[in-house]
């Protein structure tokens, strides 16, 4: 679908001018209500994003040369997929606004300029299709992350944002090798046109690890995650919600953008692992949260295990358990990045982050722990809240594809209800220490938490919006998935045995990539 108005770009424009305005001010106060406006703005400038289509066709697509000696073209388009990611992109920066509106009291101004920049960065990653494009947005959001935790960070703010800088580089670099290698092998950086191109397993091998590689870190997936609790744990609480809500999806959408379109064959070969790692992530995030007295680093850990619902969904390869992958990726935002903004609510009263000294909340704090019980139930997925639509997709999809694989995934639920349960009875009901006196929530805090309050019980409840918007998407790239491999298409078979599925996979490195739904030449390294 084209698209008269180039909304896209108005979308990843807007912020950058917004953000060299904030400059021109010399009040942080004004500095702050500025930013709410802009951020206000940004979300009108998204309005005609509302006209989207329920089909799997790319819509909003804007299409120009951008250094046509390389071969790189300024293209921009959403799917259903991408059109979630960027209208949550959009929905969470008026909530870091307002959830640090108190709490940054140095730097103002260069700190809104750094979520107005990261938001314009988001957008671009989740639009881009052109390799060099997206691989642009992908690094412009790197420096000011960094900078919100080393500048606004903790008292281990340094430590924080070297080892998220030095993790995240080293994915970038590995990525930047495979679209080189994209580009040297298919002879273009276009995406779609990429999709129907034709690479021999030994060039999707490697172009897969690379690229793997560089989206397990973002995710993060165990053994890569150890940047993620102290980088969510010195971050400001609004650098830690938009952490968690839209820069780790970054990740998981690389996967589906990337690897299984580009990467079939390699896809399935190293599903396994991808599954394994999947299922670690899951059980030691809820493990170690389990044991967590801080209660930031709590949630943080929880964060890795989710997101292996994520991953783990996206390579079972069947409808369910990508649709289940993709309702997490949304959810996961909304649900953990209100429980960070709580968090940093609750840390301006009692000044600790550690679970001792914010018990006995119910008592004096009873609207704070009525969002913090919702919050709670979708983060383990009860039903009724927007995490059991996610989660139960990824089981349904799981026990499709192997019993045991299914069976698996229950030890890793029942840890993301002890944890999550362990942390609110103790905050609501455990001894008081130093709440009373406290006050309940304000009006600033009533507003950016009952916003994803709404999402969480709609989402919950009614989820057939959804369903519309990626299913289309969702269908398109599995059946594509399927056509462009043989053992893909096993694998993808509603159910399969696990034993037909190792068949597929030991087969795959052997087999050649099968011919693409539109004719292509094959393309060898």
């Amino acid at each position: 679908m084209e698209f008269g108005y180039p909304v896209l770009t108005s979308l990843i424009v807007f912020p950058l001018l917004a953000a060299a305005g904030l400059f021109l001010i010399k009040s942080p106060q004004v500095a702050r209500a500025y930013t709410m406006g802009a951020s206000i703005l940004e979300l009108m400038q998204g309005l005609p994003l509302l006209t989207f289509k329920f089909n799997a066709d790319w819509q909003f697509v804007e299409k120009a040369p951008w250094v046509p000696q390389w071969g790189l073209e300024y293209h921009l388009a959403l799917d259903g997929i991408s059109y979630l990611m960027v209208m949550l992109t959009l929905a969470i920066l008026p909530l870091c606004v307002m959830c640090s509106w108190t709490y940054i009291s140095k730097r103002v101004k260069e700190f809104h300029f750094c979520l107005l920049f990261m938001t314009a960065a988001c957008v671009g990653v989740f639009s881009a299709l052109d390799l060099v494009l997206f691989y642009v947005f992908w690094e412009a959001m790197l420096i000011p992350m960094y900078l919100l935790i080393a500048v606004w960070g903790g008292d281990q703010r340094r430590y924080a944002s070297l080892k998220f800088f030095l993790f995240t580089l080293a994915g970038s670099t590995l990525l930047l090798a495979a679209i080189v290698a994209f580009r040297i092998t298919g002879g273009t950086f276009s995406v779609p046109e990429l999709m129907q191109t034709t690479f021999s397993f030994r060039f999707q091998y490697w172009a897969f690890l690379a690229m793997a590689l560089a989206f397990a870190i973002k995710v993060p997936m165990f053994p890569f995650h150890t940047w993620l609790p102290a980088a969510h744990v010195q971050a400001p609480s609004a650098g830690s919600v938009i952490l968690a809500a839209v820069l780790l999806k970054m990740g998981t959408y690389g996967f589906l953008r990337f690897c299984l379109p580009l990467t079939p064959e390699a896809s399935v070969y190293f599903a396994p692992l991808m599954i394994a790692v999947s299922i670690a992530s899951i059980l030691y995030g809820g493990a170690i949260a389990l044991g967590q007295e801080d209660i930031k680093k709590l949630v943080a850990y929880s964060s890795v295990g989710h997101m292996g619902f994520v991953t783990l969904g996206i390579f079972l390869f069947n409808l369910r358990g990508v649709e289940g992958a993709i309702f997490q990726m949304l959810n996961h935002g909304i649900v953990t990045g209100a429980l960070f903004m709580m968090i940093g609510a609750v840390y301006e009263r009692s000044h600790s982050r550690a679970i001792a000294d914010n018990m006995g909340l119910g008592k004096y704090l009873p609207a704070f722990m009525g969002f913090w019980g919702l919050y709670a139930l979708a983060s383990f997925g009860f039903p009724g809240t927007n995490g059991f639509v996610g989660e139960m997709l990824v089981f349904v999809g799981a026990f499709q594809q192997s019993y045991v694989l299914g069976a698996l995934l229950v030890p890793g639920a029942l840890l993301g209800a002890a944890y999550m349960f362990r942390v609110s009875l103790k905050m609501a009901w455990g001894r008081p220490g130093t709440a009373k006196g406290w006050r309940d929530l304000n009006s600033r805090e009533w507003a950016y938490l009952l916003i994803p309050a709404v999402f969480v019980l709609y989402i919950g409840l009614a989820p057939k919006l959804f369903f519309n918007i990626i299913d289309p998407s969702v269908e398109k790239l599995l059946a594509d998935f399927k056509t462009r491999s043989v053992a893909g298409a096993a694998v993808a078979a509603k159910p399969v045995p696990a034993a037909v599925a190792a068949v597929a996979v030991a087969d795959a490195p052997v087999a050649e990539a099968a011919a693409p739904a539109t004719p292509a030449e094959p393309v060898n390294n």
